[in-house]
């Protein structure tokens, strides 16, 4: 069964924020991934959200895949929008606490230039070291309290991808640590919101190196 998105649907009116930023075309597609995405079980790629809304089928399949690799829509415009957002509905009254946490995407290939290998955070231990291959992305996440639980929870607006050493020749491009693109991205932040952050965690041994800039931002 095809499942169409009206544009007066509950779902529309949820993500209406960031409708400006699509054309026409692109918008109705966007909806279609979305939908699929929350429905689809397992992986969250476009051939599985296509599957769960339905689309699979359709002739111009394609075209949805183009949203993310072909449109012109700015990401990072949909970041600003999203974390200007969150911080109106969990932190309009209160500090803004920024985190910033990096994950690895295991993916192979010949065409993926940007991975490189890794410690394994998962299977890795203090006395046995694991390597993992894949895409090294860091996150920004805004840390707040939800109304209905007593944790803090970490609400991530803004990812980046963060090449390996030995891709940045192929690229020709200088190398960025993960500390680079840290202070890049709460520079970023500064400039969406000032003042944006009060506090700023990182991953163990990285936080010195980033206090600096932090309390630039204070």
């Amino acid at each position: 069964m095809t499942v169409g998105i009206d544009e007066g649907s509950r779902l529309s009116a949820w993500v209406s924020p960031f409708r400006p930023l699509f054309t026409h075309p692109t918008w109705q597609r966007v909806l279609v991934l979305i939908e699929g995405a929350v429905l689809a079980p397992h992986r969250r790629t476009i051939s599985a959200a296509l599957r769960a809304a339905g689309k699979d089928e359709d002739a111009g399949f394609a075209r949805y895949h183009a949203v993310l690799n072909r449109c012109r829509w700015s990401a990072l415009a949909a970041s600003r929008l999203l974390f200007v957002l969150l911080i109106d509905r969990f932190a309009a009254s209160g500090p803004v606490v920024i985190g910033l946490d990096d994950t690895i995407e295991r993916r192979w290939g010949a065409k993926i230039k940007a991975r490189g290998i890794y410690r394994d955070p998962v299977r890795s231990s203090h006395g046995h070291f694991v390597k993992a291959s894949g895409l090294r992305w860091l996150s920004a996440m805004l840390l707040v309290p939800v109304p209905w639980t007593d944790r803090i929870w970490a609400l991530p607006f803004l990812t980046v991808l963060v090449p390996s050493e030995r891709s940045a020749p192929d690229r020709g491009t200088r190398h960025k640590t993960l500390i680079d693109y840290a202070r890049q991205m709460l520079l970023q932040i500064a400039r969406w919101l000032p003042p944006p952050v009060t506090s700023s965690s990182f991953a163990r041994g990285a936080s010195d190196r980033l206090r600096p800039t932090v309390a630039s931002l204070r």
